[in-house]
């Protein structure tokens, strides 16, 4: 069942404030959860999940992992690790991801896929979408962030706002 909770949306200034909202977001993620996030290069997506890496105690520098596609960071509390997955270069849609595995990582970690939006619903029926658009009034760090929860993970839960 594809459920929508809640959609919420928010503008940011500056890297330091979509670290925040990253920070924020981990607060809610456990074991399991698949977070899409789109946006236009630059829009501030590996930011976010700096501040997701951040938030969940993980190990190791979080950065674009366009060239290596995905990298993997375990955790350093005893909490779920992030899989961070970048799919602007796959074309194959979730033929292509199936050779990452992610579904046998997905259970036991919080995956996050940059450019995911079409290419890797199926994982999950349960998902968060993130849209970053820099599009927005007030100079070039300004970003409207929507939040939308999918599924019945999601229906209840109060998204950072």
């Amino acid at each position: 069942m594809n459920l929508l909770s809640e959609t919420v949306s928010r503008t940011l200034q500056g890297p330091d404030a979509m670290r925040d909202l990253g920070r924020g977001i981990a607060g809610l993620l456990r074991a399991g959860d698949l977070v899409l996030l789109t946006g236009e290069l630059g829009a501030g997506k590996t930011t976010l999940t700096r501040g997701i890496g951040e938030g969940l105690g993980v190990r190791g520098a979080v950065t674009s992992p366009t060239f290596v596609i995905a990298r993997v960071h375990p955790s350093l509390t005893g909490g779920p690790a992030l899989v961070h997955v970048d799919a602007y270069r796959l074309d194959g849609g979730l033929e292509e991801m199936e050779d990452l595995d992610l579904d046998v990582a997905l259970p036991e970690s919080v995956v996050v896929v940059e450019w995911g939006e079409g290419r890797v619903e199926e994982l999950s029926d349960d998902r968060l979408h993130v849209v970053i658009d820099r599009s927005g009034t007030g100079g070039d760090d300004v970003r409207r962030v929507t939040l939308t929860g999918v599924g019945d993970r999601w229906a209840g839960t109060r998204l950072p706002d």
